[in-house]
C-alpha cells in the first residue's frame, strides 16, 4: 500500500503575515494537520483566516509548548506516516535554531520498523525570513560582508562552548547575529557576552538590538559596544554585532561588501 503523507515544515517568518511565502501558505491550505508552538500555530491560523477562500476546509490544529520540540515533531511524523498532509510550523526559518533539526533528529533515533515508516515520508522544508535576515534589513545591511549566527540558550550546549565560539568568531572579525540572549532565568548569559566582546572588539563596534521585528511590538535600537547594556535585550530580541568596517551612513548601519584596504590587506 503506498502512503501519500506528507510533512512539511514551514517557516513563518519573523511576525509580519505579509513576509509569509506563498509556498508556506499553499502548504498550510493543503493541510489536514497544523503541528507547532502556541504561538506559531496562532500565525498560521491568522492567516488561513486571512487567506482562504469562504467556506474553506480546516486543518486539526495541534498547539502544544516551547520545550517539547521532540516530542512535537514525533507527532508529525506519526500522523504523515498515517497517510495524513502534515504542517509543521516554526517562526522565522524551520532550519535556524527551529523544528527542521527535530523533526530529522526524530528520525534518526527511531526504531525499527518506525524509523523505516518514517524514512519513506515525503518531507520538505519550505524556508522563511529569519529574525536575523528581518532585523538586519531594517537597520540598512550590518550583515553584508561575512557574518556567523549564534544561538546564546545554554540549553542544548553549555556556555563554554558558547564562548569559545564568540571569542573565535570576535577574533576573524565577523559580523555576528546573536538569538536568545537574555532570559529571566539565565539574565547573566548577555552580561558574559558583552564582557566577551569587549575583550576582543574595540569600545566604537556597532551594535543593533532588533525587537519583535515586523510586529506591533517592533523596535530597534543602535549603539557602540561601550554603550551597550544587558537590559536592552531580551528574548524576542535578535541582537546584530557588526566588524570592524561596519558603519553608519546616515540613519542606517552597513558593513562594506570589500574587507580592508585598496592593497587587499586586513585592517
Amino acid at each position: 500500500m503506498v502512503n501519500n503523507g506528507q510533512l512539511t515544515i514551514a517557516g513563518l517568518g519573523p511576525g509580519d503575515l505579509d513576509q509569509i511565502t506563498p509556498a508556506v501558505l499553499q502548504a498550510l491550505l493543503a493541510a489536514d494537520d497544523v503541528v507547532g508552538y502556541f504561538p506559531y500555530v496562532a500565525r498560521a491560523q491568522a492567516l488561513l483566516a486571512q487567506s482562504a477562500p469562504a467556506g474553506s476546509r480546516q486543518p486539526q490544529w495541534l498547539a502544544s509548548d516551547n520545550r517539547v520540540e521532540l516530542e512535537r515533531a514525533q507527532q508529525a511524523l506519526e500522523l504523515a506516516a498515517q497517510g495524513r498532509q502534515v504542517v509543521v510550523v516554526s517562526s522565522g526559518d524551520p532550519g535556524v535554531f527551529a523544528m527542521a533539526s527535530a523533526v530529522f533528529e526524530a528520525i534518526e533515533s527511531a526504531q525499527a520498523p518506525q524509523a523505516e515508516r518514517w524514512l519513506a515520508l515525503d518531507v520538505q522544508v519550505l524556508p522563511g525570513v529569519t529574525a536575523m535576515l528581518a532585523a538586519a534589513a531594517r537597520a540598512g545591511a550590518p550583515l553584508g560582508h561575512d557574518f556567523c549566527c549564534i544561538n546564546l540558550s545554554d540549553n542544548l550546549k553549555p556556555w563554554p562552548v558558547i564562548a569559545r565560539r564568540v571569542a573565535l568568531a570576535a577574533e576573524a572579525d565577523f559580523a555576528m547575529a546573536f538569538y536568545n540572549p537574555r532570559s529571566q532565568s539565565r539574565p547573566q548569559g548577555f552580561v558574559r557576552l558583552l564582557e566577551l566582546l569587549r575583550a576582543h572588539c574595540e569600545p566604537e563596534r556597532l551594535l543593533v538590538f532588533a525587537r519583535a521585528v515586523s510586529t506591533p511590538e517592533e523596535s530597534l535600537q543602535v549603539c557602540s559596544l561601550a554603550e551597550a547594556l544587558p537590559e536592552m535585550a531580551d528574548m524576542r530580541t535578535v541582537v546584530l554585532v557588526g566588524n570592524s568596517l561596519t558603519r553608519r551612513v546616515g540613519p542606517y548601519i552597513y558593513t562594506p561588501r570589500y574587507y580592508g584596504d585598496v592593497d587587499g590587506k586586513a585592517p
